[in-house]
């Protein structure tokens, strides 16, 4: 095609590794490429879901693969054994951003001119790194924010230091500044990104775009509740309240666990990985009705989501608009609705508010998750309908077709 595009899409992950991101930016690139653009993706080792590269892909720092629309070459993640430290992930990711950075020079020839380059964050040390390859390869710089850091670190207690808090903050800002566009997953985030590139400017040069995240409805589509996967917990025809997604600190499942104690008649399943699985498994310990369970393959998303009656999408108080939990339009996908204990006004409240697909209850509120669950598992038909008023709603405004078009509107400039 002569409109083709010559890109260069930097992301922590991409298939087959698990992890949300990847998936998101796994879609995108599909997306592009069935444009007809030339894409080279530079990633890591698949490595997500056990926190260690994944076996059979070891022994290597660096593997490139071609493909018939340009190549994936995979880098060495430098992962740690403990995910909850985070000045060894910080390190980690430093490093693989320098591998990233060669890599890119090179991914479809030698500083050959592109573009455009998109970077993901997090981690938010891409940023720098696709800025810097732009400027080299002399293409625009696209910075895809999925979740705003180091805001959500620091409201969760993970970061304390003020040196390194100011230095996150500094690099983030000027990162914003430097790029040619910056894409968030909603209004509250754009708002986030623009005053920290304004600061004391009265004009601001990087353009923020918001594109939400999208859902692969033929690949995730409704069930019938009664699974495999409820056989394999030993749950039988009762109702059930699940999470699927991050075990991670913005994640309020303290509230999911509080939610199994207060109900033993109701099966409460939470399926996933984090750096704060360790913490939950203590907490989750002696309570028979909650099932913990790691993440399930790609392929069982459908199933796993439609074992659930209904579906908990919990994040701290402060967090929303700094995180998008993308879980949440794969659940309205599969039908099922959601109660979300989440900031007023965040994406997600917004989402559900004009879906009809769920219940907005307040962050980190026990008392009003469980209103809010009752009052579902009451009224299955109620809970129904909103399961099938999200589904229909993210097969019109959510389609990955539609996405890939507003990103290649981005990408040309």
């Amino acid at each position: 095609m002569s409109d083709s595009m010559r890109l260069v899409v930097l992301c922590p992950h991409f298939e087959p590794d698990t992890a949300p991101t990847g998936t998101v930016m796994t879609r995108i690139v599909a997306e592009l490429t069935a444009r007809g653009h030339d894409v080279h993706v530079v990633t890591s080792l698949p490595w997500y879901e056990h926190h260690a590269v994944a076996p059979g892909w070891g022994g290597t720092l660096r593997r490139v693969e071609r493909t018939p629309w340009g190549s994936v070459t995979r880098l060495h993640p430098f992962p740690g054994d403990d995910r909850s430290n985070l000045v060894r992930r910080a390190l980690g990711f430093a490093a693989f951003s320098v591998l990233a950075l060669i890599a890119g020079l090179g991914a479809g020839g030698w500083f050959r001119r592109v573009d455009a380059v998109v970077a993901m964050s997090p981690p938010l040390t891409l940023g720098p790194t696709g800025w810097l390859i732009s400027r080299i390869r002399r293409g625009r710089c696209v910075f895809n924010i999925q979740d705003v850091f180091p805001d959500a670190a620091v409201r969760t207690g993970a970061i304390t230091n003020r040196r390194v808090i100011a230095a996150a903050a500094w690099l983030e800002r000027t990162t914003y500044r430097a790029v040619d566009v910056v894409t968030v997953l909603s209004d509250g985030l754009a708002e986030n990104v623009r005053q920290k590139i304004l600061g004391a400017r009265r004009v601001a040069d990087t353009e923020v775009v918001v594109i939400p995240n999208f859902v692969d409805t033929a690949a995730i589509v409704p069930a019938d509740r009664m699974t495999s996967y409820r056989r394999e917990l030993g749950i039988g025809d009762g109702p059930v309240v699940m999470y699927a997604g991050n075990i991670g600190f913005s994640q309020s499942l303290d509230l999911v666990v509080g939610l199994a104690a207060a109900r033993p008649d109701i099966d409460v399943v939470i399926n996933g990985d984090g750096s704060a699985r360790a913490d939950l498994e203590v907490q989750a310990a002696g309570i028979p009705n909650l099932h913990l369970v790691g993440y399930q393959p790609i392929e069982r998303l459908s199933e796993v989501l439609a074992s659930a009656d209904v579906h908990v999408v919990p994040l701290r108080t402060g967090l929303g608009d700094v995180s998008v939990p993308s879980k949440t339009y794969s659940i309205l996908s599969a039908a099922r609705p959601v109660v979300a204990s989440i900031d007023a006004g965040s994406a997600i409240d917004v989402l559900l508010t004009t879906a009809g697909a769920g219940i907005t209850v307040p962050p980190d509120d026990l008392d009003a998750l469980l209103v809010a669950v009752d009052s579902l598992i009451a009224e299955p038909v109620r809970a129904t309908a909103m399961g099938a008023a999200g589904r229909a709603f993210v097969q019109r405004e959510a389609s990955p077709a539609a996405v890939g078009a507003e990103y290649e509107r981005v990408l040309r400039g």
